[in-house]
């Protein structure tokens, strides 16, 4: 089932952009790779697994069905079943007749940058990294793309970097000829045809995540959802650097545990 996370009124901007990932993951992505044919990952909560597939996949692992040296599991075990040939379904019910709301599993999620960092370094470091090393590229045309969706987050974390980066010193030449420092900062016709480009699919990326965070949190937190992507985007390099950092010093096995918190322990 799909997995929403409820918002923090303590933390609207760092655990706030847990609800605009998972509403858009879980609302649209799993869709999608459902109807590619593409397995589906477990999310940890709100998950049933059938007897026969816990058989087969401990019957291949010394009668463990779940990897105890993984350190996203669930999501493993889902693919798993998946190679197995066995079916995987994401399952959105309504809550109730005539309601756009849908049963889900929901919790509070890390509420500070260091903890959310932990969280999203593990599971980098689990599906991205180590998730290459244990399952491998298998399927068809559609569980390959989602295994490269899925295992793109140090490469988009690069690229952030170097993104912001960029935007960076553009900003300071701008700013310097605008101040009248002998500096012409331009742009040649291949270049800004490419970043126009760029410009209109950001805005529809936008458009997209605050579309499916308000049709889960409401119109707020669809227009908070904008900002929050400098927020996302900050956390997931954060995120990557202490990834790739860890499982190249060969710390990535060791389980980087993550406080829960739950609604009657949040401050008032």
């Amino acid at each position: 089932m799909p997995v929403l996370p409820l918002p923090d009124p303590n933390s609207r901007w760092i655990s706030g952009h847990y609800c605009d990932e998972f509403a858009e993951a879980h609302i649209k992505e799993l869709v999608v790779r459902e109807t590619v044919g593409a397995a589906i990952p477990l999310a940890g909560v709100g998950c049933a697994i059938a007897r026969k597939p816990l058989a087969q996949l401990a019957a291949m692992q010394d009668g463990k069905p779940f990897a105890g040296s993984s350190m996203t599991e669930d999501y493993e075990v889902g693919l798993r079943i998946g190679a197995l040939g066995l079916k995987t379904m994401f399952v959105r019910i309504p809550a109730a007749a005539g309601k756009r709301s849908v049963v889900a599993s929901r919790g509070h999620f890390p509420a500070t940058i260091g903890a959310a960092v932990r969280q999203k370094a593990r599971w980098l470091g689990g599906i991205a990294l180590a998730g290459w090393d244990r399952l491998g590229w298998r399927g068809g045309i559609g569980e390959r793309w989602m295994r490269m969706r899925d295992r793109r987050g140090p490469l988009a974390a690069l690229l952030l970097v170097a993104a912001y980066a960029a935007a960076l010193l553009w900003s300071q030449l701008w700013l310097a000829e605008a101040l009248g420092a002998p500096i012409q900062a331009r742009m040649d016709g291949p270049l800004l045809t490419l970043l126009t480009i760029n410009g209109w699919l950001l805005a529809w990326r936008i458009l997209m995540r605050a579309t499916f965070t308000t049709s889960a949190y409401g119109w707020r937190e669809g227009l908070l959802s904008i900002p929050r992507l400098i927020v996302g985007n900050v956390i997931a390099m954060l995120a990557a650097a202490r990834a790739v950092s860890l499982h190249l010093g060969g710390g990535a096995r060791q389980w980087d545990k993550t406080r829960h918190t739950f609604p009657a322990e949040l401050p008032q």
